[in-house]
Parts: structure tokens; sequence; C-alpha cells
């Protein structure tokens, strides 16, 4: 039984896309951390979880139901860590998109059986990721420090959220679904 690796997440839309992949490609340059570079700039709001296959027909077409009803309007504004490691750019504090990624953990639990959301400490603090796991901690000072001394705001409306599926080394768009569809 072949499984394949998947999750949920609000890909950030052009040009901020680009703007955000400049500044992974800065860390990897500069500090020495290339894993965010392994997937698009994105505000996760279901973690990774495994799938089969074989039965992806019914996880699409499940998925396809999850409905929402409202644009969100997402700012991103400077920078922030989690410590030890992770380097983002920040999202400012959203009722809406708050209440999008609840009710899309709730959905998934509930249509498709997945509950690995538990195992998520930290509860939900939207950010687009420019440095993480594979940056060492001198690394790590030296690239908040500089990031701190940087600022950053652009606006989006999100009417969408992707299945993001694993591909050979990196995370691709699988499939985008529009959440405001009545």
């Amino acid at each position: 039984m072949e499984v394949e690796k998947y999750f949920l997440a609000i890909v950030i839309p052009e040009p901020f896309q680009s703007e955000i992949w400049k500044m992974k490609e800065y860390v990897a340059q500069n500090f020495k951390s290339k894993g965010a570079l392994r997937s698009p700039a994105h505000i996760t709001l279901h973690l990774p979880f495994r799938w089969r296959k074989d039965k992806e027909d019914v996880f699409l077409e499940k998925l396809s139901r999850f409905k929402f009803n409202q644009p969100l309007t997402v700012k991103l504004k400077d920078f922030s860590v989690f410590e030890p490691k992770v380097l983002f750019v920040d999202i400012e504090p959203n009722e809406l998109l708050n209440q999008l990624q609840k009710e899309v953990v709730k959905f998934v639990k509930e249509n498709l059986n997945l509950f690995n959301e538990v195992g998520n400490r930290r509860g939900f603090h939207p950010h687009a990721t420019i440095a993480f796991r594979d940056l060492k901690k001198e690394q790590f000072r030296l690239a908040r420090e500089y990031f701190n001394g940087q600022s950053y705001k652009a606006e989006f409306t999100a009417t969408t959220f992707c299945i993001l599926k694993y591909g050979p080394g990196k995370w691709e768009v699988y499939k985008e679904l529009d959440f405001t569809k009545a």
C-alpha cells in the first residue's frame, strides 16, 4: 500500500510569493539554511499527514466540500521567530484566519478521520517560514539580528486554500480549493 504526504495551507499569492522566496534564498546563501526552499511561502492550516495513494480521489472529493463562505484579509507584517531555529514573516492577528484554521482541522477530523493536529502544542500561530530546522544556532542568531533590522508589509485577500503534496525533495501545490463557493 503506497502512501503520499500532504498538508493544507493558504499559499501566499504573487507578488508576495516571489518577495518571500527572495528572503528564503537570502537565508540559504547567507545563513546556510535551505530547508524553507522546499515549499512555496504559505500559512499552514493543517500539518502534514499521510494518505493512501489508491484512496486519493476520496480525499480530494471530501476536501472539495469544505466551505467557509467568506474571504479573509491576510496582513503580513515584519519578522519573528520560534526559538531555537525558526525565522518567519509574521501575520497580524486575524480572528477570521483563526476561525478558518479551526474549521479546517475540525472538517478534516470529522470527514477524513485525521487527528495529527493534537501534537502541535504551540497552537495556531500563522506565519510564513523563511528558515527552520537546518538553521544552526549561531546562524539563527545572525539571521535574527539581520531580520530584526528589516521591515515587511503586505496584504492580500484569501479565498482559497491548497493541498500541497510532497514530491521528490519538495512540497508542491497539488490542488487549489475555493472555500468561498456556497
